[in-house]
């Protein structure tokens, strides 16, 4: 087969968060397996660092017509990475910018639908020049324009007439909502502005129009594609997709072992595996000094955080219960950065008790490796997870995770079994601060019995979450909607 991914994010070029690691891990697996892909990403001012200062132009320009003027994009072809071609959409008006969806800081540019609606035109338009793909695969609602201009603006293009759309959907929060006159703007016609295709609540919803319109939806884990069809996870689309169920599949992410293996991970103090935990204490050591939390016995349980501090991740939760947590025996060492309530309790949090959280308010991918290596216990209490990869990192690092059985979180953790000696970390399955609690403390308790809890750590190493499995299910997926199409 050969498949085109048309993506706003992909790693090492630009990334705000799971999207990105995605694109860059699943296409050379399905490489592996025979098929040609190539990748198309914005030109944005980020990606451009990653390329030659020499571009190589595989088209120069291609016109894209909006209601009353036209832009001309070029084609840059970035070469072959492990199998993989990738391409960008040169538009320097449009992503020359700082920040890929917006100002650092400062939301979204208002011209969104103008970026992304010409990145999905030029996708289309590159694509039946240099080789029609068999499969178009889109990632949310930034390139699910895409399966709408196909199956209307392009519908008579004899070129494209067996070309099948796959629309994986990382996160339904984010919809990408437009004013009604977008629709001219993109030259789609006015019938298309209806309840039953792209309208909602008196906005053209990008990401609603993809799910009616692509062949196939995908999610990045089966209990979060059963969740999305409930009206507490849907965000409004939960009509959509429970009409839609037949046609919607939860492919649990992969994560890439090359990055993160404490048997060779390069930002570690000290490399460990289940045979020999040994580097694991002087892992721990270099964390805390990081972290200046000095004299930490080592009967005291180290609990981490990395994560984008927003209350989706359920630190409304954590706030409430923190006077009473900081009464256990614990450190914690936090990083991240987002909201600036949460930015507020966190730096609070430490100045009241100085010896006994750490914060840094920044990403640092050096020490988010070192949090997960250092840590005994891994946070992660999210009101929602559409797949998550810490608490998958957290397994192979031998640091029990903690969270909330949600979506990817419910698909990957198993309940620790003390008797059985079966399990992998602590869930809790309330929608309140005081299960998270309870599942700390069961985590806390555990900890104490040296023997159970090296059980707990090689059970949770022993696990694999490598990409060939997913790929192997994302080519069933691409087989079954081409049989589909004839």
């Amino acid at each position: 087969m050969e498949i085109v991914f048309a993506a706003s994010e992909c790693v090492p070029f630009a990334k705000t968060g799971g999207l990105a690691d995605v694109v860059g891990a699943l296409p050379p697996e399905l490489v592996k397996l025979g098929h040609k892909v190539s990748v198309f990403l914005p030109l944005y001012r980020v990606a451009r660092k990653h390329l030659p200062e020499e571009l190589t132009w595989a088209i120069r320009s291609i016109t894209i017509p909006f209601e009353f003027y036209n832009r001309f994009a070029g084609i840059v072809d970035g070469g072959l990475r492990d199998g993989v071609r990738y391409y960008f959409v040169d538009c320097p008006e449009l992503f020359d910018r700082d920040g890929l969806y917006g100002p650092p800081g400062l939301g979204d540019f208002p011209n969104n639908w103008e970026r992304f609606g010409l990145f999905c035109r030029a996708v289309i338009e590159a694509t039946k020049i240099l080789g029609v793909p068999d499969i178009y695969h889109v990632h949310d609602w930034q390139t699910a324009l895409l399966s709408i201009y196909l199956r209307t603006v392009y519908y008579f293009d004899p070129a494209l007439q067996k070309v099948a759309t796959v629309l994986t959907i990382h996160n339904a929060g984010y919809q990408g909502w437009f004013p009604p006159n977008t629709v001219p703007r993109l030259l789609f016609p006015w019938e298309l502005f209806t309840f039953e295709k792209v309208e909602q609540n008196d906005t053209f919803n990008f990401l609603k129009g993809g799910l009616i319109y692509s062949d196939y939806l995908t999610t990045v884990s089966p209990t979060y594609a059963e969740e999305i069809q409930t009206a507490e996870f849907g965000e409004g689309l939960d009509p959509v997709l429970k009409r839609r169920h037949w046609d919607l599949r939860g492919i649990l992410n992969g994560v890439d072992y090359s990055a993160w293996d404490p048997a060779h991970d390069g930002k570690l103090a000290a490399h460990y595996s289940p045979e020999n935990l040994a580097g694991k204490v002087e892992c721990r050591r270099d964390l805390l000094h990081a972290f200046g939390l000095e004299n930490v016995p080592e009967t005291t349980p180290v609990m981490g955080i990395v994560s984008r501090f927003a209350t989706q991740k359920g630190f409304d939760f954590l706030a409430t219960i923190a006077d009473e947590l900081m009464r256990r025996e614990m450190v914690l060492v936090v990083l991240g950065t987002g909201e600036a309530i949460y930015e507020n309790f966190f730096r609070s949090l430490a100045a009241r008790y100085p010896d006994k959280v750490s914060v840094q308010i920044r990403y640092d991918d050096a020490i988010s490796h070192k949090i997960e290596a250092g840590s005994d216990i891994f946070l992660m209490p999210s009101r929602y997870e559409p797949c998550g990869l810490n608490q998958i990192y957290s397994l192979k690092y031998g640091t029990a995770p903690v969270v909330r059985a949600t979506g990817g979180l419910e698909d990957t953790i198993q309940e620790w079994n003390a008797e059985t000696g079966e399990g992998t970390g602590f869930k809790f399955y309330g929608y309140n601060a005081w299960d998270l609690l309870a599942a700390i403390d069961r985590a806390l308790e555990s900890f104490r019995d040296k023997k159970g809890w090296e059980t707990l750590m090689k059970n949770g190493m022993g696990k694999d979450y490598a990409w060939e499995h997913p790929a192997r299910e994302y080519q069933g997926v691409y087989e079954e909607v081409l049989r589909r199409r004839g």
